[in-house]
């Protein structure tokens, strides 16, 4: 166990309450590339006439929803990841009380999925749709429609994916509750993110503990800032805590 582990590993045995900040890296972990990722976005555009932040919005979801369901299944919803090796490290790190909550970004349920059960999901999920109109409830099986544009059973409106697309405020509660989390922590895990985050920069100023940590597969400027940094796979670095 290198010296970072071992710092890390004490920090998480001393602390009375650890939060998990999970960004992109975790479903990079399991393969999948972000829609907004230069290689990603510039296919998506060649192919769609139009780019990933044009077309994952509610502008489009409204105006040309063919469209739109035509990239999100096949762009989003036939690309769903499977949990990441972090995901389950962090799922045993809970089990092990050592882990109190985890926020994320990803859409895919990742940390459900391996066994996590406190998760703050900052950007919805993909498994949960529900009609505008009437305010029925899909799942995702609901929205592989093959192409066609998934219609409300009951009143006819189109399904809307319960996710934030580009240029949507995360809601006011979540917010609240992620920040009311990040401030109770005394470790704060920034896994597979930065803290230059443009969404998690806007939280961890509220942090006010003893050690935060970071865990992601490149260096970055931000790292400095950290009282730890711990370069490599994600998951496999989580693992040789041991829990």
């Amino acid at each position: 166990m290198n010296e970072n582990i071992s710092l890390l590993k004490n920090a998480l045995e001393n602390s009375s309450y650890t939060v998990a900040l999970c960004g992109s890296g975790v479903t990079e972990e399991s393969g999948f590339v972000g829609i907004k990722k230069p290689e990603r976005a510039y296919e998506i555009e060649r192919i769609y006439g139009d780019s990933p932040e044009d077309i994952f919005t509610s502008v489009y979801y409204n105006t040309r929803p063919a469209k739109f369901y035509q990239f999100y299944e096949k762009e989003i919803l036939s690309q769903i990841p499977e949990p990441a090796g972090s995901s389950y490290a962090l799922a045993a790190m809970e089990r092990a009380g050592r882990l109190q909550c985890v926020i994320t970004t990803n859409i895919f349920e990742q940390e459900q999925r391996a066994g996590c059960e406190n998760v703050i999901e900052l950007h919805g999920s993909v498994f949960k749709n529900r009609c505008p109109r009437c305010g029925e409830y899909y799942a995702v099986e609901d929205m592989r429609r093959g192409g066609a544009i998934p219609q409300c059973r009951v009143c006819g409106a189109v399904i809307r994916p319960l996710v934030s697309l580009y240029g949507e405020m995360v809601d006011s509660r979540i917010m609240t509750r992620t920040t009311e989390e990040i401030g109770k922590a005394e470790v704060l895990l920034l896994i597979g993110t930065t803290l230059q985050s443009e969404v998690f920069s806007n939280y961890v100023r509220y942090f006010g503990g003893k050690t935060l940590a970071v865990i992601h597969r490149t260096e970055h400027f931000s790292d400095k800032r950290a009282n730890l940094v711990l370069l490599g796979d994600p998951g496999q670095i989580l693992r040789q805590l041991g829990y």
